[in-house]
């Protein structure tokens, strides 16, 4: 057991600083046993903690493993079963009862002692033990003592070894004597009793003579009295002397403390004075404004680049002045509120000053640039206001000291900026669009008083010029079949590329010029008023800003800090939106003049307008710049998309002519000019998802149109409009290679294909009617189920009645009805789309198959008549190429 004790303290207990007190080896009771050992251990560390553990052996090996702990402030009642009789059980009551049966009635004793120890010493009797017999529990601090090892028994026994005298060690004199006793009595040893019985004699000696010497002394005790009242008296004469003495520097006491307090009171002025003189110093450092500064404040020129630096380190030197933070009680004195009150008054009057010499630079700035317009007023070009914003940026450190201390004012002149520029901006881009219209139009300034007005985007009047923007106009049309025509004529024309390469370049340039200009205009407003430009924003329609002024700014600030505006931002925003309030209205009327010049235009407008958003929106998706441009972008897309539908509508209501032939339909040509027209423009392009959605409503539209307007046709077959339209698609879907129209590039082949071999068996009917109807009654006879070679016993249908139908054919019979096929055939078609020969081709091979069909008749159903016909495969190849040659 031993052994088992020490190999636990080292595997389990030394680890988590315990020490293990006691041990005993237990299985449960009632169960099958499996054995394990409870320990009763204790902490190293104070505030000591004494646990009862379950150790176990581990399944997989010979070493022990901690199972179970509790806290033995949680052990309630120990049960040793029998006071009586030795048994070897006994319950422990945690929170639940533990019935345990150790190896021997001696573990048990041994391990309950441990526990009465431990709860003597640590738990002072709170935990009940019951059926242990009283002579064990007298036992047991001895049995206590001896279960714990000997290096840990001064620990677990510690409360009684206080109880213990200590034991005092002899010293070399008294073992001297001792061994001096001894040796007078040698039979010390042999004879305890003797020797005792010796030594209580000599005691009783040793007492008698220490009582005769006390007796004796009793005159030297009374001459020791007598000297003790001698010395009382002595320290009675003493006390009245130092009471004299205390009189006599009680005056002295007073006189140093008056001192004391005077020098106090000298300490406690020269410490406020020193407090005083650092307020002073810190109010004149702080609050007293250089002569120059005030100055400069009051006359400094605000002109020139030395006196605005001036007036601006004056600005901020006042504004610090302003700013310093008073101490408690500062602000009472008098002094000090004169001081704040001048400089009161100095940032109002500086404030005037400057607010009054801004708005003059304003002013004058419009003046200026306006001189200036008639320079940019034949050239497709905006005055540069870089001169203008130069000049002002030398003013943004002040605007800024303005902003922090006179936001009224500053606000008066951001409304006042705002209202001066909007008006020469607008002046400038009215005149830029004016200039932009004339280009696109070809017309002078002259021509208004002809019915051209550029800002309502209408077109009047009947001069040269103008009947051609009538004419391309798609509205003013004089009917649906005739504009269509007249359209693809245009619209091949060079003079028609020409004008819309011509209004590509000026909407470019257009826009080229205004972005730059809204940019630099934007950089400035936040530079000179001091606005961020990186703070995320809130949405503001353009609506909304451009009903902002300068109330609706005053509105949203309150005490210097933005309110209803979220941000910064939203500010420059808005006052882009008041400056450039004419820029949307603008390209809006001018979008709207180039649709009406060429519907096509706005294919045009909405690849550079999609270009020019995007770039935009790369720099800052919420600037004015972007924000406006995407508006107007959706007016060019619905632009766009009403191009589209009017062309559909126009293809639903194409009447055709009942006295010519059809040939290529209008809107199929059309198409294929705005499929290569769209594929130039929108070469990658941004918005190439929005042309492959028009390509395809466009192309079913023409499909159905194609087929309503072959189901309609008089003069032409159907299966020729549908063969030669369908063939003009399918050639136009292969050239240009759109990729979205794959599937209908397809269809279109699969329909040519199909009314072409449907035209050719229609039309090869007709030269031998009567051989056809007589091999369709054979084959029907067939059909019915005579055999072939039976077919030449009926009557209809005998050798004599083929011999006569063939007789009716012969070479000459054939090439006539050959030619006059293809003379009717050319009549069908048209020249425009050059089928005439491939479709004489596929009726030639058509013909020679129906030939070599007959012959494959006559055979089987006539076999060894010796029947032919008349002409040969050669014969047929004559004639048709001789025909063609000929025509």
């Amino acid at each position: 057991m031993t052994a088992i004790k020490h190999a636990l303290q080292r595997d389990i207990f030394t680890p988590n600083d315990e020490r293990l007190l006691s041990i005993v080896n237990v299985c449960k009771a009632g169960k099958k046993k499996r054995n394990c050992f409870l320990c009763a251990t204790v902490t190293t560390e104070r505030p000591v903690q004494v646990n009862v553990v379950k150790v176990k052996k581990s399944d997989k090996g010979d070493f022990y493993k901690r199972q179970t702990a509790w806290a033995l402030r949680d052990l309630a009642v120990v049960d040793a079963k029998d006071a009586v009789k030795e048994n070897p059980e006994f319950d422990l009551h945690f929170d639940k009862v533990y019935k345990w049966v150790a190896s021997s009635a001696v573990e048990k004793n041994t391990f309950i002692s441990c526990i009465w120890k431990l709860n003597q010493r640590y738990l002072r009797k709170k935990i009940d033990f019951i059926n242990v017999s009283s002579q064990l529990l007298e036992e047991l601090p001895k049995v206590a003592e001896e279960s714990v090892p000997s290096g840990e028994n001064q620990s677990v026994a510690g409360g009684d070894e206080e109880a213990v005298d200590e034991y005092q060690e002899l010293n070399a004199r008294e073992e001297q004597d001792i061994e001096i006793m001894m040796e007078g009595c040698e039979y010390a040893i042999s004879n305890a009793e003797a020797f005792a019985e010796k030594l209580s004699r000599e005691l009783q000696v040793l007492d008698g003579a220490n009582i005769q010497s006390i007796m004796a002394s009793e005159k030297q005790v009374n001459i020791l009295m007598k000297l003790l009242d001698e010395a009382l008296k002595e320290v009675d004469q003493i006390e009245l002397k130092l009471s004299s003495y205390e009189e006599m520097l009680q005056s002295v006491k007073e006189q140093m403390d008056q001192i004391s307090e005077s020098n106090h009171l000298i300490h406690l002025s020269n410490t406020n004075n020193v407090k005083l003189l650092s307020e002073i110093e810190f109010l004149v450092n702080h609050m007293d404004l250089a002569k120059g500064h005030i100055k400069a404040l009051q006359e400094g020129d605000l002109t020139s680049s030395r006196g605005i630096e001036a007036c601006t380190n004056a600005a901020d030197a006042l504004l610090q002045c302003m700013n310093v933070a008073l101490r408690p009680g500062h602000d009472m004195l008098h002094a000090v509120k004169q001081q704040q009150q001048r400089f009161s008054d100095l940032r109002e009057q500086f404030a005037r000053r400057l607010a009054s010499h801004l708005n003059s630079v304003f002013v004058q700035q419009g003046h200026d640039q306006s001189s200036t317009l008639a320079q940019h007023s034949a050239e497709l070009t905006l005055p540069n206001h870089h001169p203008f914003h130069r000049d002002l940026l030398r003013y943004a450190k002040l605007m800024e000291w303005l902003k922090n201390t006179d936001y009224g004012k500053y606000e008066g002149l951001t409304k006042n900026y705002m209202d001066y520029l909007s008006r020469l901006y607008e002046r400038e881009i009215k005149d830029f669009f004016e200039v932009a219209k004339i280009k696109m139009t070809g017309t002078t300034r002259e021509g208004k008083k002809f019915g051209l007005h550029g800002s309502s985007g209408k077109l009047t009047g009947s001069t040269s010029s103008l009947n051609k923007l009538s004419v391309q106009s798609s509205g003013n049309r004089r009917s649906q079949s005739s504009s269509l025509l007249d359209m693809g004529n245009m619209s091949a024309s060079d003079l028609d590329v020409a004008d819309r390469t011509k209004f590509d370049k000026i909407f470019e340039q257009v826009l080229s010029e205004l972005e730059p200009l809204c940019l630099a205009e934007q950089d400035f407003i936040s530079k000179f008023f001091k606005l961020q430009q990186h703070q995320s924003i809130s949405g503001t329609t353009t609506n909304e800003a451009e009903e902002m002024d300068g109330g609706t700014l005053s509105r949203s600030y309150a005490s210097g800090v933005p309110q209803t505006i979220s941000s910064e931002k939203d500010m420059i925003r808005q006052m882009m939106t008041k400056i450039f309030r004419c820029i949307e209205p603008e390209l809006n009327n001018l979008i709207a003049l180039g649709d009406k010049i060429d519907s096509f235009n706005s294919l045009y407008m909405l690849v550079k307008m999609s270009h020019h958003v995007w770039t935009a929106q790369n720099v800052d998706p919420a600037s004015f710049l972007s924000t406006t441009l995407g508006n107007v972008l959706v007016t060019v897309k619905r632009n766009f998309d009403k191009c589209i539908s009017n062309q559909m509508k126009q293809m639903d209501e194409v009447k055709i002519s009942k006295k010519s032939k059809v040939g290529i339909l209008p809107f199929v040509a059309e198409f294929e000019e705005f499929a290569a027209l769209a594929e130039s423009i929108f070469k990658n392009a941004e918005r190439r998802g929005d042309l492959d959605k028009a390509y395809t409503k466009l192309i079913r539209a023409v499909f159905v149109s194609v087929e309503k307007v072959a189901n309609e046709s008089q003069k032409t077959p159907r299966d020729v409009v549908m063969m030669e339209n369908f063939h003009h698609i399918f050639a136009t879907l292969s050239r240009l290679k759109i990729s979205c129209l794959e599937a209908e590039k397809k269809e279109a082949k699969l329909k040519y294909t199909d009314h072409l071999q449907s035209y050719v068996i229609y039309s090869l009917g007709q030269p031998l009617e009567k051989l056809n109807h007589f091999f369709e009654g054979v084959e029907a006879r067939v059909a019915q189920g005579i055999r072939e070679e039976e077919v030449s016993y009926q009557l209809a249908f005998n050798k004599q009645e083929l011999r006569k139908v063939i007789k009716e054919y012969p070479g000459k019979e054939v090439k006539k009805g050959l030619d006059n096929l293809y003379k009717k055939v050319d009549k069908h078609l048209c020249e425009e789309e050059n089928l005439l020969q491939v479709v004489w081709h596929s009726m030639q091979d058509e013909f020679i198959r129906q030939y070599k069909h007959f012959e494959g008749l006559i055979a089987r159903c006539y076999p060894g008549s010796g029947i032919t016909m008349e002409f040969t495969i050669q014969d047929i190849l004559d004639y048709c190429s001789s025909i063609a040659q000929s025509h």
